[in-house]
């Protein structure tokens, strides 16, 4: 049977069901939402045709109000303007559920990337065997994060999942009901989340769609390319930030650790009980049924209660099961025996634990508390730190802090909080450890990490407090900056060649986590030099941890958007060649990435599965070259030259000002999205190292510019077109996956930028120039781009990812328009010489609840 190709099923099962359901949504009988419904469409075309002639956002607002509107006071409009967000937010979640529910059909489940795929490449070059003996050492990692990109409120999560299924069963009823829910559910979190409250949302995702997803993928291993029911690697697993994360959030307090580690525990016990519970109605047998009964009981119990008297623990559930199988085995004709089997890789999968809850601290604040705690050491005459200890080269620190001894210290003596919360946050993890299995919470990740000093004051720090000689936490240096990244390997060196160090590591399993960030490399660096930087750390790092045979894991800070190290991560990973380390992929997820790729069992299987054979396609009948010295010479290049070309961007005296005063980087913070701070540091004037990569790239989508995903690559193009040079370009892009990739990637950014929307700005007296310089350099990546690949428009390769985009980006038009609308009376009511407060407010909420349109529409811009 022919498949139509991806386009069309596109076409037939979103966008022309989204068109059908939208006219229906406008039909509710609100008289609110049928107003809005009749004006909206009116003033999109106003919208379409402004721009089209050039019209800037204000002219556009007022020739809709005058040609049909005329009548309405100043305040009526405004209140339109607030009814048309509301309305085009709900839009967005129509479209939402129509592209969740028809990913099954317009996303090949068996195609390219799943594991059925995988498994039939591998039998087609006999190297099936080759496949599971590496499946057994390789692991994908996932690691949820409470990063403040996603601004749905649980309750319309709620709705987008229950509507995603009424539309799947075309439950014309249900949709209407939900229609009218969605109607007068409010989208605004009128209070920041707590660090709790984010750790409850993300846990939804866990019970309702990872639970499921995670074991069915194993299941399917385990039968199809194993063969057996024995235990294997278990190749997937998730990794949880919220409630552990302290990184620039002083809301995230020990108990807070420890109340969500609690959570989680009962959360995945409340899981294998509801399991358990079905089996109670099929596993009626002699010699079983009582033991299930008796199973039942204590799970009810002590997922209620974790301080019950009568508990179980992980080992002692997963041997009795193993028991009752193998009865059923030996005198049931194994009735029911896959079901039980895929409960006990559940256990297998997550333990008690759930997730393994990391924790993550600046090294900033390591230094300033393990100072603190040294002065008391010294005063108090401890065995281990002379009186000199500050006064030594760093490379004696790290002697003395490796041989330091394990004698507890009392935490009570400090009354510095963040000294006191640091040290019991330790102590929560051996607690965690005690309560949910070690991998409850075993890792431990310093930010912004410089030196091998960063690494053993927390190293020294984990025995004195809680661990003394046993200690069983990773520590896990975070490399974020171009100098970091570069510095790296030499760094790692360091750790690797300290024999206490190094026979940690050894009890360890000889693996250590290397956590690099892409977000914040972005922000510093820019696109090529930040991806370009961190490929290259990842070769050194690889290269100098083989060389002590040790296995570098590393752990991937992305975010969703290309300019985060987002897109189309599942091709990154294929694209990096033998010379990286690539036993595990660890990356996190958040916000708007859990959701889109992963919110559904369907899209959140087919995700996962593509992360896996990313992993690991290079090892199966594939070509996996590593890149040739000349081509690297021209990335470097590249990359080299876009660096200066984005460091001189960046040093602009109107870089800062433009960020301040025409974008919404300063509304981020009304949001209400997140717990975390939207920047570091209290002062009040904007400085650039304070920003976070959140809201600064964020900041650059709104204004629909998307300066970190492209900004420097058109330069260096034209560098090399000048030259005469551009055949070598296309030479790497050919030869090269990982280049190809970052520019498929880039090109993305590109696609969701919209110049016409902020032209208005290029006649500004103060910030004309610096407009100009950021559209000249799109249009010159845009072409250049254009020439290397051969496309005649960008995306060509992905219509139907391409069509995804122009539908959005058609949806939030009105909501654009209205932001800049409002950012433009923010400014002229600024500079009036007197201020009207009131009317400032009004036009400030305007850009503050445009802001969540068209961050959920695009799905992966924060």
């Amino acid at each position: 049977m022919s498949v139509e190709p991806k386009l069309t099923r596109f076409n037939q099962s979103v966008l022309s069901k989204y068109q059908i359901y939208n006219s229906i949504f406008m039909t509710l009988p609100f008289d609110t939402i049928t107003k809005t419904g009749v004006l909206l469409p009116l003033f999109h075309e106003t919208c379409e045709k402004g721009f089209a002639k050039g019209d800037n956002p204000t002219t556009i607002v007022n020739t809709f109000f005058e040609k049909y509107q005329a009548r309405r006071s100043e305040e009526s409009q405004i209140n339109l303007l607030f009814r048309f967000i509301q309305y085009i937010e709900r839009q967005v979640v129509l479209f939402d559920a129509v592209e969740d529910a028809a990913f099954p059909i317009v996303n090949n489940m068996e195609g390219i990337g799943t594991l059925r795929n995988l498994k039939e490449a591998a039998i087609s070059v006999n190297q099936l065997e080759d496949l599971q003996n590496y499946l057994e050492e390789f692991k994908v990692r996932i690691v949820l994060t409470a990063h403040p990109t996603q601004f749905y409120p649980g309750s319309v999560l709620g709705i987008i999942t229950d509507l995603a299924k009424a539309v799947k069963e075309n439950n014309l009823n249900g949709i209407n009901d939900l229609f009218a829910q969605l109607g007068k559910t409010p989208f605004f979190k009128r209070a920041k989340p707590t660090p709790y409250d984010e750790a409850k949302s993300l846990i939804w995702y866990l019970e309702n769609v990872f639970y499921q997803s995670f074991g069915d993928i194993y299941n399917y291993i385990q039968a199809n390319i194993y063969d057996d029911t024995k235990k294997h690697n278990e190749i997937i697993n998730i990794g949880f930030w919220p409630g552990g994360d302290r990184d620039g959030n002083p809301f995230v307090k020990p108990n807070t650790t420890i109340k969500v580690a609690n959570k989680l525990k009962q959360a995945i016990l409340k899981k294998y009980h509801a399991d358990i519970k079905n089996l109670r109605r099929k596993l009626t047998f002699r010699g079983v049924e009582e033991r299930i009964i008796k199973l039942e009981k204590i799970l009810y119990n002590y997922s209620i209660n974790l301080k019950t008297e009568k508990t179980i623990t992980a080992k002692e559930l997963l041997q009795e099961l193993l028991n009752i199988r193998s009865i059923i085995e030996t005198d049931h004709q194994s009735l029911y025996v896959n079901e039980i089997n895929s409960l006990i890789n559940k256990i297998h999968l997550f333990g008690f634990n759930f997730a393994t809850l990391d924790i993550r601290q600046d090294s900033r604040i390591h230094h300033s508390v393990f100072t603190t705690v040294i002065n008391h050491l010294i005063e108090n005459n401890h065995p281990s730190f002379p009186k000199n200890y500050h006064d030594l080269s760093d490379t004696e620190q790290v002697k003395i802090l490796s041989e330091v001894s394990g004698d507890k210290i009392d935490i009570d003596v400090f009354e510095d909080e963040m000294v006191s919360n640091t040290l019991k946050t330790i102590k929560a993890i051996k607690k965690i450890q005690k309560s949910n299995g070690e991998r409850g919470a075993n890792r431990y990740i310093i930010s912004n990490n410089q030196t091998a000093l960063n690494v053993m004051q927390l190293f020294a720090m984990l025995k004195l407090v809680a661990f003394k000689d046993d200690l069983t936490v990773d520590v896990a240096p975070l490399f974020e900056t171009i100098p970091d990244l570069e510095n790296a390997p030499d760094v790692m060196e360091q750790l690797y060649s300290n024999p206490v160090y190094r026979a940690h590591l050894e009890k360890r399993g000889n693996k250590q986590t290397i956590m690099l960030g892409f977000s914040d490399g972005t922000k510093d660096g820019g696109y090529l030099m930040a991806n370009w930087g961190i490929y290259k750390a990842k070769e050194r790092l690889t290269a100098i941890s083989r060389k002590y045979d040790i296995t570098a894991i590393f752990f991937d800070g992305r975010g969703g958007p290309p300019a985060r190290g987002g897109g189309k991560t599942h091709q990154f990973y294929s694209s990096l060649g033998p010379t990286i380390e690539d036993k595990e992929v660890q990356l996190t997820i958040q916000g708007q990435t859990i959701s889109s790729n992963f919110g559904t069992l369907e899209s959140s299987q087919y995700n996962l599965e593509q992360l896996i054979s990313s992993g690991i396609s290079n090892r199966i009948g594939k070509n996996n070259e590593p890149m040739s010295e000349e081509d690297k010479i021209v990335m470097n290049d590249l990359a080299e030259m876009s660096y200066t070309a984005y460091k001189d961007f960046k040093s602009h005296e109107m870089f800062i000002p433009y960020l301040e005063r025409m974008s919404t980087l300063k509304f981020y913070a009304k949001t209400n999205i997140g717990s975390r701070p939207s920047k570091r540091g209290s002062s009040d004037k904007l400085v650039f190292s304070d920003l976070r990569a959140i809201p600064f790239v964020g900041s650059w989508s709104q204004l629909k510019q998307n300066v970190p995903g492209f900004f420097g690559v058109g330069k260096a193009l034209k560098a090399y077109e000048d030259r005469g040079e551009f055949h070598k370009v296309e030479q790497l892009y050919n030869n090269s996956k990982f280049f190809k990739t970052l520019l498929e990637n880039s090109m993305m950014s590109l696609t969701k930028s919209f110049f016409d929307l902020t032209k208005y700005m290029s006649n500004d007296e103060e910030f004309g120039a610096f407009w100009d310089i950021i559209y000249n350099e799109y249009k010159s990546t845009k072409a250049l781009l254009l020439k290397l690949t051969g496309y005649k428009e960008l995306m060509e390769n992905e219509p139907a990812g391409r069509a995804s985009i122009q539908v959005r980006e058609s949806i939030v038009l009105p909501l654009l328009t209205i932001q800049q609308y409002a950012l433009k009376k923010i400014q002229e009511l600024e500079k009036a010489e007197v201020r009207d407060e009131e009317q400032i407010k009004i036009f400030e909420k305007i850009v503050t609840r445009s802001l969540f349109g068209n961050i959920n529409a695009s799905r992966n811009s924060a």
